[in-house]
């Protein structure tokens, strides 16, 4: 009974900001500022749904948010499959510290780095385009995808690749047509929270894109204000918004929620 009573506690606490912002988007602007704030809506609306949805930058943001988080996504996948098969299957001189030198790579708060990387953005031209923030994602998701694929790769049984070999099957033939479907469990959880790690990331994209036809889901959800009055912030159409942009992520998250599972456990119990 206490540990339901603990889940439940748990559960009220990380759900209640999303339904104030549900609470929120759905109001009308009166009951929204009104004193004090009522926890259940007296009226309903979908007024601040229609204005982030006829907002031009809105759905904008939405399609470079796509484009960065699909890209990094799969560039980081595909250059991490590589060097994840080779730390987790391969015993060379070097390989723990390999790896720990690529998981500390990801323990680097992003801001320590953010000077060096707008003066390297700015020499390539690469400034307020979205190959800067593609560039940028991989600094910190990738270091990620080696970790996580590689401890999936270890635990894979070695009696496949050998008898691959035996089949005459080459080294590259054995990782793309054993190895890597073997790997989908792992493939998927590490896409998964690499392409919400893009949707979420704030800090460089506000650093990188001055143009607003360039911001990404964040920066424009922080901006929708910034042409309203000076006294008043519009929250409802930032909650709808922060709403609708959440949608995409619940839905993949709870398609793939089995594969995301078992690729996060591989290799957490050993045989």
């Amino acid at each position: 009974m206490l540990l339901y009573v603990l889940v439940l506690a748990i559960a009220v606490f990380l759900l209640f900001p999303v339904y104030w912002a549900a609470k929120t988007a759905l109001s009308p602007d009166r009951e929204i500022y009104a004193t004090p704030a009522a926890y259940v809506p007296q009226e309903f609306t979908i007024q601040h749904f229609n204005n982030a949805l006829s907002d031009p930058r809105f759905m904008q943001s939405i399609i470079n948010s796509v484009i960065v988080g699909v890209s990094v996504t799969v560039i980081s996948v595909f250059l991490g499959a590589f060097a994840a098969y080779a730390l987790g299957r391969f015993r060379f001189r070097g390989r723990s510290m390999m790896r720990y030198v690529i998981l500390a790579m990801s323990m680097f708060p992003n801001i320590a780095i953010l000077g060096s990387l707008y003066k390297m953005l700015t020499a390539t031209n690469l400034y307020n385009t979205l190959p800067a923030l593609i560039i940028t994602y991989l600094i910190f998701i990738l270091p990620f995808t080696v970790w996580t694929l590689a401890s999936f790769f270890q635990q894979l049984p070695h009696e496949l690749e050998e008898a691959a070999y035996i089949d005459g099957a080459s080294p590259m033939q054995t990782f793309w047509r054993i190895m890597m479907p073997l790997a989908a469990p792992g493939l998927a959880a590490t896409s998964i929270l690499a392409i919400i790690a893009a949707w979420n990331e704030y800090l460089f994209a506000l650093s990188f894109e001055s143009d607003s036809s360039n911001w990404t889901v964040p920066v424009l959800i922080s901006n929708i204000g910034a042409q309203s009055s000076a006294y008043t912030i519009p929250w409802g159409d930032e909650m709808a918004a922060s709403l609708i942009v959440m949608v995409p992520v619940i839905a993949l998250v709870l398609l793939l929620q089995r594969r995301i599972v078992a690729g996060l456990t591989a290799g957490s119990v050993k045989e």
